[in-house]
């Protein structure tokens, strides 16, 4: 009778122990002529009303048919404000984007445009990566130095 206790003790901790999902994220390159032009338009034009934010100190925010409620919630104008006295006196003044590549990320479905941002000083070398979601939201916006290796981490 201890002997059928402990085996059905032993398979019920076996039983028990817990799974790990092991998901394969995959980030490809795209083409950018098979780029869907009106979500490259979109992240564009959100990407550049952040950037033109240190030009203007006016920030148009996101609508809930742009971004997600965590892009909504942390680009406000005043975070934007601290980041731009930096960039405008660092860069100079904002130009434009331009899009450089982008990228699938096929477990999640969620696209990656990487922009160049175009500034006045020849010394900026940087980038905007903005993420698209399969809403067709933005997920994310992040900006940082110019790497010629693109690595995938939002």
């Amino acid at each position: 009778m201890k002997k059928l206790i402990v085996i059905l003790s032993l398979i019920a901790l076996v039983g028990c122990k817990s799974k790990k999902v092991h998901h394969r994220e995959e980030v490809v390159k795209v083409a950018l002529t098979q780029i869907n032009n009106s979500q490259k338009n979109k992240a564009y034009e959100l990407g550049k009303r952040v950037l033109m934010t240190c030009n203007t100190s006016k920030f148009k925010p996101f609508t809930t048919s742009e971004a997600t409620t965590s892009v909504i919630n942390n680009i406000t104008i005043e975070k934007l404000s601290k980041t731009c006295s930096k960039y405008r006196m660092w860069y100079g003044t904002f130009k434009d984007l331009q899009l450089a590549e982008v990228y699938q990320n096929t477990y999640n479905q969620t696209t990656v445009y990487r922009f160049r941002a175009l500034y006045t000083k020849k010394v900026a070398n940087k980038e905007l990566r903005v993420f698209v979601n399969s809403d067709n939201l933005v997920s994310a916006i992040k900006s940082s130095d110019w790497a010629d290796n693109f690595t995938y981490n939002q």
